[in-house]
């Protein structure tokens, strides 16, 4: 008797039907994972040639990032521009540091 319902004792080293059943599952496997990533590849590739944006949507608005890169130009701290924009500390100096690399 099992110990399990849901498992069922395969021995793969005595019995050689046993072993070619469990390659198959194996071969069907790594061929569903595959053509699940083609799939996606052309999913993707369809979108970026029809101008779509890919990935994750961005968190902030591009006028709300401007509005913070003119108060820093400006001056102001990071923590003054948290409070003016909602924009977390973290993500402004990723945000700011970004511009200052594209720049030069």
């Amino acid at each position: 008797m099992c110990p399990s319902p849901n498992l069922i004792p395969i021995n793969t080293a005595d019995e050689g039907m046993a072993r070619i059943a469990l390659l198959l599952l194996a071969l069907f496997a790594e061929m569903e994972r595959t053509f699940t990533a083609e799939r996606a590849a052309h999913a993707r590739s369809v979108a970026e040639s029809k101008g779509r944006h890919i990935g994750r949507p961005p968190a902030w608005p591009d006028g709300k990032i401007d509005y913070a890169r003119l108060l820093r130009e400006q001056g102001n701290s990071l923590g003054e521009i948290t409070s003016k924009t909602g924009i977390p500390k973290t993500s402004l100096h990723r945000y700011l540091t970004l511009a200052t690399e594209q720049e030069q």
